[in-house]
């Protein structure tokens, strides 16, 4: 098998060969002696091979072997995981879960993620639901790195933080004084010290209004309401400073140069019932001076509400009507919008309309000319106002200065250009902004192309999610599936190139080429403090009602046999995998123990249980990793 390094296949021996070479080699007892020989495959095994240049201009079908050339990160909706797609072929190549537990990999089960996701004094998870929207990832001199990716879960305003080298979640954290998280974004570069090009905090914003502190003594008091814009540090995912806002945050964006970070607001009537949400005819989209917010912090201007001691500047209104002082911008929208984006330019902020059928194009640099006192009022800092259809949500790039908007409710994807609606709003009414259209099936959301919100836009995919699948696949009854749309935007006319149903309810996502990735195939044993280095290291560690059992596994046996408990031992088990190849897996399950997790090569984790069953229990390998998988089992002994 050719196994030659490539961006997403970096050196390492392969499942296959493994399997090949060291079948005969663990009948024999010497599983892995034949594992560090790098035999070649037989003849006539499948390469790997990147798709060719141009082979999927009208079909995202890959010849077995063929790597996809992009990598996409999407929210999985109810599921409170990641999902990680390859495009063109739109594969699904694996979940990374979050907020909820999962059962393949053990996340909420073992102790490593569980002190992750949190827990409860008694032990149990504080949260086994979620509701991922919104993916993005680090940026480094305008485009993505490669280190990072955060999602959030709008339910317990959580945002959690995705490792890009092992596809595996390491911290989250909880926003205080929020609910309704919902729009995130990195900034692209540090807005203080411009030697810092690259993300050093996440935007955050929330959506619904609630009294402060939320402790049930003001539920009736509904003016006083407020909701906050938060951000949080990319490296500690501290959360460094919040903003006391009026209106409801939908998404965020942020601009190149690290100076402004936005969101889209709607209610700014600040109305607690749906009537009242509705009933003034303007909005908001509402503009952070990141460094005079980090200024104001860092000289004590702020409040702390409830328990919480993370700083909260006002950022409402009243507080904010001097330019040279202000810390926020508030620029007046048509009613209710529904997403901002920011072109690969670095120029603008799309601000799509939903119930106008008008997408309202910002010019950044008077935005900034409002905060510098250069403009009297920011409201000028409007360039474009321009009809695209019916129900406008979100906005998407492809770098060769046109815009692609998701008409909610003409169906359809609108391909449009930037510089000529700013003409045709300036009064040139000759200017054909209005590109081409397509429909989608049915009732487009969230929208993304290739690279789009980088300086690298790239203009070759275009991705829909579609709300209503309808007719478009197989009934499976009456939870239809959502329908996700590729189209290839390389051309002057944009072409629908498939579909690709998915459970709902996921939203946003991001796409970028898989060359900025290198993610690592094998883990470091250094890496987990409570590694087991060596089978020798196994045993039964007890201190009283308190054991430790730790054990390795080895293709194709764990490094115990058996090992014998006592009814009522407070038990922490420790498994590392010992083995070095790619691809080899091992998983242990405790029958009636509820207890399955799996261990990636060269990788630690542990589960704690009480021994509250007595009886003989077969711990098993969950995961193929041999000829002798069915055999790979310990004997727990729990006595009465």
């Amino acid at each position: 098998m050719n196994e030659k390094p490539t961006a997403a296949a970096p050196e390492g021996l392969g499942r296959r060969r493994f399997l090949n070479s060291a079948a005969v080699a663990g009948l024999a007892g010497v599983g892995l002696a034949a594992c560090s020989e790098d035999k070649p495959a037989a003849a006539g095994a499948a390469g790997t091979s990147a798709a060719p240049a141009g082979a999927s201009s009208s079909s995202g079908h890959l010849k077995p072997g063929e790597l996809d050339t992009y990598y996409g990160l999407w929210s999985g909706g109810h599921t409170g995981d990641m999902r990680v797609l390859g495009l063109p072929s739109g594969r699904e190549i694996t979940r990374i879960p979050c907020f909820v537990p999962d059962a393949l990999v053990g996340w909420g089960i073992t102790n490593e993620s569980k002190a992750i996701m949190g827990t409860k004094p008694n032990g149990d998870l504080r949260y086994t639901v979620g509701d991922t929207h919104h993916v993005h990832a680090s940026y480094k001199d305008g485009n993505y790195d490669g280190r990072y990716a955060w999602i959030n879960d709008k339910i317990n305003s959580r945002i959690a933080r995705i490792r890009l080298d092992y596809f595996t979640c390491d911290k989250i954290t909880e926003l205080p004084n929020v609910q309704g998280f919902h729009g995130i974004f990195p900034d692209k570069r540090d807005p203080v010290d411009p030697a810092i090009n690259y993300t050093t905090r996440v935007f955050c914003g929330a959506e619904f209004h609630v009294p402060l502190p939320n402790d049930g003594k003001a539920a009736d008091k509904t003016d006083a309401y407020r909701t906050m814009f938060s951000c949080v540090d990319a490296e500690t995912m501290d959360v460094r400073w919040q903003v006391l806002i009026d209106g409801n945050c939908d998404l965020t964006a942020t601009s190149y140069d690290g100076k402004l970070a936005a969101t889209n607001q709607y209610n700014v009537e600040g109305g607690v019932k749906f009537a009242d949400m509705m009933a003034a005819e303007r909005d908001a989209c509402l503009f952070f001076h990141v460094a005079r917010i980090e200024e104001a912090v860092k000289a004590g201007k702020f409040k702390t509400y409830g328990g919480s001691k993370v700083p909260v500047v006002d950022g409402t209104r009243k507080a904010n009507e001097d330019p040279k002082t202000a810390l926020t911008a508030y620029i007046s929208v048509p009613k209710n919008p529904h997403g901002v984006n920011a072109s690969p330019d670095g120029k603008y902020f799309i601000c799509a309309g939903k119930l106008s059928p008008t997408a309202t194009v910002i010019e950044l640099t008077k935005v900034l000319d409002w905060f510098d006192g250069k403009l009297d009022k920011v409201d000028k800092a409007i360039v474009a106002e321009v009809e695209l259809g019916l129900g406008p949500l979100h906005t998407a790039f492809d770098g060769r200065g046109n815009a692609y908007t998701t008409l909610f409710l003409d169906s359809q994807v609108v391909k449009w250009n930037v510089a000529d609606a700013i003409k045709f709003h300036g009064g040139d009414k000759t200017a054909k902004y209005v590109v081409d259209r397509i429909d989608v099936h049915f009732q487009p959301g969230h929208i993304n192309a290739s690279q789009s919100e980088t300086t690298k836009a790239d203009g070759k995919y275009l991705c829909v999610g579609c709300k209503f699948s309808k007719d478009r696949f197989l009934p499976a009854g009456p939870l239809h599936p959502e329908n996700e749309q590729l189209i290839d935007i390389s051309g002057d006319k944009m072409v629908l190139m498939a579909d690709h149903p998915v459970r709902g309810e996921p939203h946003d996502f991001i796409i970028f080429k898989r060359e900025l990735l290198r993610p690592k195939m094998v883990y470091t044993l250094d890496e987990f403090p409570n590694a087991v280095k060596d089978p020798k290291d196994s045993g039964v560690f007890r201190k009283g009602k308190k054991v430790e059992v730790r054990m390795t596994s080895l293709a194709p046996a764990f490094s115990l046999t058996e090992f014998t408990l006592k009814r009522g031992d407070e038990v922490t088990l420790t498994l590392t995998n010992l083995d070095k190849i790619q691809d080899l897996t091992h998983g242990l399950a405790i029958p009636k123990y509820n207890i399955n997790f799996i261990v990636n090569p060269q990788e630690t984790k542990s589960v704690s249980f009480i021994a509250d069953q007595p009886g003989v229990f077969w711990l098993y390998c969950t995961h193929f990793c041999h000829a002798l998988h069915l055999e790979m089992r310990s004997r727990m002994i729990v006595e009465a």
